[in-house]
């Protein structure tokens, strides 16, 4: 018998559930990607899930994992913004206690969705929240200009992203790196590398290095890290505030 582990929450918003478990499957359905926790039943208020047994990561499986991941985001998506096979609407982002709304789209360009579904999602937040500066407004405005512009597009098709791929939704096991907890939707591949190196991943550099064999990134890429990092590092001002918020002013400056 399978050992599981139960992922729970009551009062949960409608289809939280549902939708993690479709991108979980889509993900797993990525000929040679990256291994994927299995789902084996969908509730309302919880998922139950294979036991995932921890080991040490090395770098033989930090290696396979980046090839493995180049392979997940290469199975590809409809659209930019497109929400996994077997969900549609918005998905969610955020910890398991306060998830907030993951817009969806279908988007020929990453930078369009991008100001549109990301950016502006950000400023509007902080808004509500009482936490956007008239500084940061002006330049995340301008930011979301540029990407409207198309200038930081590279013709890139949209990838299968994890979309919330921070070190603590690598499981690695004694199989290798196994992928948990994801937001899943189309975007661009720099997204969930920019989200390995937010919070330290094991072995980052042999993850990377095996991934750009595997699958060729446009030249300058490590330039756009920060970009790619201005969603996650503008939720968790949102969400936890404190010095998040600087961080995320330092970020948006950098490319407006």
């Amino acid at each position: 018998m399978t050992a599981t582990f139960r992922k729970h929450r009551s009062g949960a918003p409608a289809g939280f559930f549902a939708c993690e478990a479709a991108g979980l499957r889509w993900l797993a359905a990525a000929t040679g990607g990256a291994a994927v926790v299995r789902v084996l039943a969908v509730h309302d208020d919880a998922l139950e899930l294979e036991r995932l047994s921890p080991a040490a990561p090395d770098a033989v499986a930090a290696e396979s994992f980046g090839r493995a991941l180049a392979a997940t985001h290469a199975a590809g998506a409809p659209a930019f913004g497109a929400p996994p096979a077997g969900w549609r609407g918005d998905g969610f982002f955020g910890p398991l206690d306060e998830p907030l709304p993951l817009p969806a789209d279908h988007r020929d360009a990453w930078g369009g969705f991008q100001a549109d579904r990301r950016v502006d999602q950000v400023r509007d937040l902080l808004a509500r929240r009482g936490a956007l500066s008239g500084k940061l407004r002006t330049d995340l405005d301008r930011l979301a200009g540029r990407l409207r512009d198309g200038d930081f597009d590279d013709g890139l098709p949209p990838a299968r992203l994890h979309g919330d791929l921070w070190s603590g939704n690598v499981m690695w096991t004694e199989r290798g790196a196994v992928l948990i907890d994801p937001a899943a939707h189309g975007g661009h591949p720099v997204t969930d590398l920019a989200m390995l190196a937010l919070f330290g991943l094991p072995h980052l550099g042999r993850v990377l290095a095996a991934y750009d064999e595997a699958a060729a990134l446009p030249d300058g890429w490590r330039d756009l890290v920060g970009l790619h990092q201005v969603y996650p590092v503008g939720m968790h001002a949102v969400l936890f505030g404190g010095g998040y918020g600087a961080q995320l002013a330092e970020l948006v400056r950098r490319y407006v």
